[in-house]
C-alpha cells in the first residue's frame, strides 16, 4: 500500500514565531534513522545497558568519594 503524497509549502510568509509548524493532520513524514535501538539484537541491547549502568555507578562512586 502506497500513501505517499506532497503538500506544498509557501515561502516568504511569516507566523511570527520563527518558523513553520505543522498540526497534527499534516505532520511531517518520519526521518530515516541511520540506527536504531530497537533494530538492534538482545544481546547487544544488553551489553549497551550494562556499559551504561557502569558508566553511570562510576560516576556515583566518584561523587561518594
Amino acid at each position: 500500500m502506497d500513501h505517499s503524497h506532497s503538500h506544498h509549502h509557501p515561502h516568504g510568509h511569516s507566523h511570527g514565531h520563527g518558523g513553520h509548524s505543522h498540526g497534527p493532520t499534516s505532520p511531517h513524514p518520519a526521518q530515516a534513522s541511520p540506527w536504531s535501538i530497537l533494530r538492534m539484537p538482545l544481546l547487544t541491547r544488553l551489553s549497551a545497558a550494562a556499559v551504561v549502568s557502569v558508566g553511570l555507578w562510576a560516576i556515583v562512586l566518584l561523587a561518594m568519594r
